[in-house]
């Protein structure tokens, strides 16, 4: 077996997760900073999320089909480079948008595959995926607390710059990595269509539950930085209290592999669910106390890290190799259509119902993909 390409696989997702650190938190700050009014902002964080509907089945199936997963992740993140660089010339609503659909047709073709191509090193040693996708938190926690602390002394104009740095790194980063191919046998039969393999007992039920999830994540993702603002947290707190969420999220992958060794899958997803539906609804409510505050935010341990190691590995035993690339690229999809259905409706909602309601929202949804996941899923320990 050979030796395991442990920091060049880590430094990618830390790149990677870096952006996400630095649009997640500021991106629906930077378009306020322009004068855009929340609808506006809804649906201009909404569309790299609806690229993820598209791109990542696309890319998928060329994955698939042709193998090379590392020249798709490669050219992917260099014209994600080249089309977000756009952003300099026009800050118009009709400009930003179609920046932010060329650079996530794009962005979204490279995890996936990264995704494959790390399990393919990673072997019969899959448990150690968290221990590598740490790194990936690793890079959202320095950006979220550098950028916050950052944009305390200098205006927001310098937000596409960092971005584009970060950007770069993800292209040196995805040419430092060597390539794998997912081993010829699996779990699954060779000959087992992908779709059949989609229609197996309880796998459709993950990906709705999926969708609900993300869905759930919408007011977080797109108005978080902008609610504790307005109750009057500072920049630097708001990164701090981010990198709070992202620190739990490290710990959670760091004990994944135990955790998953005593609970089955199902019960881990069914209590990720159930624990954000009570983080939206402490955020929507309680945010302006600072230690519910801080328990909402420890709550990402359950709410990103146990549910995405928990269905990366279920992705992982339900699709064969000639399929895990769709498999993934499906997840990301439906993450994608969820994340944006969510970022539209509390672009939409945030103004007319208020912050309660728009989280209460997300609460729902969050719960009804526990109850799916309680009574449609089979169980299944790794």
């Amino acid at each position: 077996m050979a030796a395991l390409p442990y920091w060049r696989l880590s430094s990618f997702y830390l790149f990677y997760f870096a952006l996400l650190g630095s649009t997640a938190p500021f991106l629906a700050l930077y378009f306020d900073h322009l004068g855009f009014p929340s609808a506006r902002i809804g649906e201009l964080v909404a569309i790299p999320m609806l690229m993820r509907c598209v791109a990542p089945n696309l890319w998928g199936w060329l994955g698939d089909y042709t193998g090379r997963r590392l020249a798709i992740v490669r050219f992917g993140a260099v014209c994600t480079l080249a089309c977000f660089s756009l952003i300099l010339f026009d800050t118009s609503y009709a400009w930003l948008a179609m920046v932010m659909a060329l650079h996530a047709f794009f962005w979204h073709a490279v995890l996936p595959q990264f995704e494959v191509i790390t399990l393919a090193h990673l072997q019969a040693q899959t448990a150690r995926y968290s221990q590598i996708r740490l790194w990936g938190s690793v890079g959202f926690i320095l950006t979220v607390v550098g950028l916050g602390r950052l944009f305390e002394w200098f205006s927001l104009d310098a937000y596409p710059l960092a971005l584009l740095l970060i950007m770069a790194g993800i292209v040196g980063s995805s040419w430092w990595v060597p390539n794998a191919q997912p081993p010829a046998s699996g779990q699954r039969p060779a000959g087992e269509g992908f779709f059949k393999q989609l229609l197996s007992p309880g796998v459709l039920v993950f990906y709705i539950s999926v969708a609900l999830m993300q869905l759930s994540h919408g007011p977080y993702y797109t108005f978080l930085t902008l609610h504790l603002e307005h109750l009057g947290y500072s920049r630097g707190i708001i990164g701090m209290l981010w990198a709070v969420g992202v620190v739990a999220e490290v710990l959670m992958f760091m004990a994944m592999s135990r955790v998953l060794q005593r609970f089955s899958v199902r019960h881990v997803l069914i209590t990720s669910f159930a624990l954000a539906s009570l983080r939206w609804l402490l955020l929507g409510n309680f945010a302006d106390h600072l230690p519910v505050l801080i328990f909402a935010q420890l709550l990402h341990a359950a709410t990103f890290g146990s549910y995405h190691a928990a269905a990366i590995h279920f992705l992982q035993r339900s699709f064969g190799p000639r399929q895990q690339g769709q498999g993934q690229a499906l997840y990301a999809a439906l993450s994608g259509t969820g994340g944006a259905m969510g970022a539209l409706y509390s672009g939409y909602s945030w103004n007319a119902l208020g912050a309660g309601w728009t989280f209460a929202i997300a609460s729902l949804a969050a719960f009804i993909a526990a109850i799916l996941a309680a009574t449609c899923m089979k169980e299944e320990r790794v």
